[in-house]
Parts: structure tokens; sequence; C-alpha cells
């Protein structure tokens, strides 16, 4: 654990050092150009790997629901972005190509990631293309030795691809054992949150833009992106810039689960969700450098116009009206901007556009079944009802009619508020920032620079013109 910085440098490629200009700040976009790639190489070296250029398809008859029930004039049209449609079935393969490219052109004989979700099999997917080894190390079990049905269903999936799967136990090993196969492999870290991993996903937002363009004739007004870690969030907002169209609104959603801590052993299977959830997007969001590498490139608060959260019970609800009503089964995780974008929807005129960020494969233990069966074998209550009564943890309710699903907002003002202390908990008994760190934090948490400096002094930290 001492060595994981010589480590993690040796394994990207990158001295995430070189990039400190103050005690808080780095050069983030800096650090985005170390990929050396322009958005037009991504979407070459892209192509040649069978990702992306996926179809954007409009939901009418999700669109036709949200307007019988909402209030006349309402209920904007609403489109979603199949990345099912990837090789390995998840937006998660644009950001693994690039990683898979970068590990190839700098020699390294192989790709190790730390995941239990899809990016795992779009790891292992894109390494078998390029017959490079793969490993991939995955937080599986509680200590009685359930498995979740997602995340087995997740790890069969890289073992078809041909990857190397070590499976742990919830809690602090996981990572140890990460860096133990990095440095033991001298494998290339394809971490969820490099800069190559972003700037696989900027192509995202990109071809959002250009189809609802061809597809509406404008632009969305809100593009609604599932919010775990960020990377998918920050991507497609970088995206959605570069198309230019800055008036786009971003909007993440997270599966509420508030109450319940990620890494305890109790709490980890009395979930349904192994991504997409608030356990992972808001202290990603406040803490974005908590992550396997030095430096986040995933940094959602840059880009966040608004941040919502949707019960367990309401994205199975949406995951059979979407399989019932359009004829597309997709799992769980895209299913949650799905839900948000559903309620959202209703709340615009019907001249509006709103996207759907993304889609995802299904399986047999991504399927709500086995995840609504699994729950109840965890004691878990699940019955219909309103879902504003679900407790995490506790119970699911599914919902009785579809105007029951709501979005709820999370106060964006209190995370970046969050997000200032975390920062300033490093900086020890010396409080002192220079206007270098102030304008990075500004930046970083999208912070007015009286705002900042109120939150600021309320941590103590002073702020010196002087450097």
């Amino acid at each position: 654990m001492a060595r994981r910085g010589e480590i993690m440098r040796r394994s990207v490629g990158i001295d995430y050092g070189s990039f400190a200009t103050g005690r808080l700040a780095f050069d983030y976009e800096g650090m985005m150009e170390e990929t050396g790639y322009t958005l037009d190489e991504v979407k070459k070296i892209q192509k040649g790997s069978n990702v992306g250029d996926t179809p954007l398809l409009e939901l009418k008859n999700l669109t036709a629901l949200a307007r019988r029930i909402s209030e006349p004039g309402r209920g904007a049209r609403i489109f979603v972005k199949d990345e099912a449609n990837n090789p390995a079935r998840s937006f998660k393969d644009r950001r693994a190509s690039l990683s898979v490219h970068r590990a190839l052109e700098k020699g390294y004989p192989g790709v190790v990631a730390a995941t239990s979700g899809n990016y795992g099999s779009a790891v292992a997917s894109q390494a078998a293309r390029e017959n490079l080894p793969c490993i991939i190390v995955q937080e599986v079990f509680d200590s009685r030795g359930f498995e979740q049905p997602e995340i087995a269903e997740k790890g069969r999936a890289c073992e078809a691809y041909g990857a190397e799967v070590l499976q742990l136990s919830v809690g602090p090993e996981l990572f140890y054992v990460f860096l133990l196969v990095l440095e033991e492999t001298g494998f290339f870290n394809a971490s969820l949150y490099t800069p190559f991993s972003i700037a696989g996903i900027e192509t995202l937002g990109v071809e959002i833009v250009e189809q609802a363009r061809e597809m509406a004739g404008r632009p969305p007004d809100a593009i609604v992106s599932t919010h775990a870690g960020g990377g998918l969030t920050t991507g497609t907002a970088r995206g959605v810039l570069k198309a230019g169209s800055p008036e786009t609104m971003i909007i993440g959603a997270s599966v509420n689960l508030e109450g319940l801590h990620m890494a305890s052993d109790r709490d980890f299977n009395r979930k349904s969700f192994t991504t997409g959830h608030t356990g992972f997007g808001i202290p990603f969001a406040v803490q974005p450098d908590r992550s396997d590498v030095p430096r986040n490139a995933a940094r959602v608060l840059r880009y966040l116009d608004r941040y919502v959260t949707v019960t367990q019970g309401s994205v199975f609800y949406m995951t059979e009206a979407l399989a019932q009503l359009e004829g597309l089964e997709r799992g769980p995780a895209g299913n949650t901007s799905l839900a948000a974008a559903f309620s959202l929807a209703r709340t615009m005129g019907e001249d509006g556009v709103i996207v759907v960020n993304e889609t995802e494969y299904t399986g047999a233990g991504k399927h709500p079944y086995a995840q609504i069966d699994f729950a109840r074998k965890m004691g878990v209550e699940v019955f219909r009802g309103d879902p504003s009564m679900e407790r995490p943890g506790e119970s699911i309710v599914i919902p009785l009619e579809p105007g029951q699903v709501a979005a709820a907002e999370v106060d964006l003002d209190r995370l970046r508020g969050s997000y200032i202390k975390n920062a300033c908990k490093s900086l020890g008994e010396d409080r002192v920032i220079s206007e270098v760190d102030l304008d990075f934090l500004c930046e970083d948490a999208r912070l007015d620079r009286g705002r900042a400096l109120e939150l600021l002094a309320a941590e103590g930290v002073r702020f010196s013109a002087l450097g």
C-alpha cells in the first residue's frame, strides 16, 4: 500500500504529480490532454473496435404514456441511446476500447481492471479482440458466501471473453489485491477513472447531440445519465460541449440507497443495484479522488446541472414498462436514468426533447425477477404500493401506476459544500490556500468565487492572494 503511487504511475503511464499547480489545484485539462488522442482519433479507434455509432431510439409509447398522465401540453419526447448495441453490450465498451488501445500502443503485456460491473466484461471483450491477457478483480461475496446475481452474471460474462476473474469478499482487500496484481504482472491499469476512460465516453455525448439534431431537428433539452462513479456523466457532458450544445442540461440520476453503506458486510447484499446508486454517486461527487488512480478524471460537479434520485421499485417498474411498451428488454443500470427521465419528461413541454443515457444488456442475473428473488432471500420485503414508502435495505416498493414514478431532487449546493470540506482535509494545520487553489475549487465544484470563500471560511481556511 505504501508503494501505491509508484505502482499506479507504472501501470497507467501517467505522472500525475506533474499536473499539480497548487496545494489543492491541478491542471485538469492538461491531464485530459495526456491521452494524446483527438476526438476524431478516438472515433477512429472505436470504429476499428466495433464500438460506438449506436442508435438513438425514440420511445414513442412511453412518451404517449407520459403525456396521458401529465397536465395538458406537458410530456417531452423521450429518446434513448441504445448502448446495448456495443460488443459487450454497454456504454463501457467506449472507455475500454481506448484503454486497451493504449495498453497495446505502449507495449503492456496485459490489462487489469477492478470492477464488479459491466466495465469488467467490456475490458475483457476488447482485450479478447486484441489477444491481450486480461484480469478482472471483483468484490463479490459477503461473509456468508452470498453473491448478488447481477455480480455473478457479470463475472460469467468476463470469463466468457476469456478473462481471469479474481472474486473477493466485501471489504478493503479489493484495492490491496488490485495493487498486488498490477505489481506482479506489469499489466496496464484499465481504470474507470483515467483520462483514457473519460475520453472514450466523449464520443457518446457527441453522437447524442448529432443524432438528436437529425431526428428531432434540435439538440436535446436534457440528457439524463445514470450516475455512479461519474465517468458516464463527465464524458457525456464533455462530448456535448464538443458537439456545440452548451444549452443542453446535464442531469445525473441515481437509485436512492440512503442509509446503506457499500463497504458494510450486512448492507452490501441488501441492495438490488451494483451501480448507478447513491452509495457511489454521492461519495464520488464530493470526493472524486477516492478512486484507484491519484487524480480522477471523472469530476461530475464540474458538469451537473441537476442531480435526482429514484427508488429501486421505480426502476424495476420502468424496466418492465420499457420491455412491454417498447419491446426493449434492457438491463437495470440504464433503466435508472429511464425512470428519472420518464418523471422529468412530465414537467417539460411537449416540444421538449429528453434523452435517456443509456441502455445496457440484460441477462439471467441482471433480470428484475432474479434481483427481487435475491432481495427476498436477504430479508428485504417486496410489495406493490407507493414507492415513496420504500426503505433501502428493508423494502422494495413497486409502483401501482406510472404516475407514482417520481424523481427526487438532490441539493447540489449541499454536495458542493461537502466537496469543499473533503478537499480541505488534506491541508492539515496550515490551512492557507493560494489564488490557483481557489480558482481550481471554483471550477471543480462549479462555484462562484464568493460562495467558495464562504465555504472555505467555514472550514477555517484562509485565502492568500500572494500565494
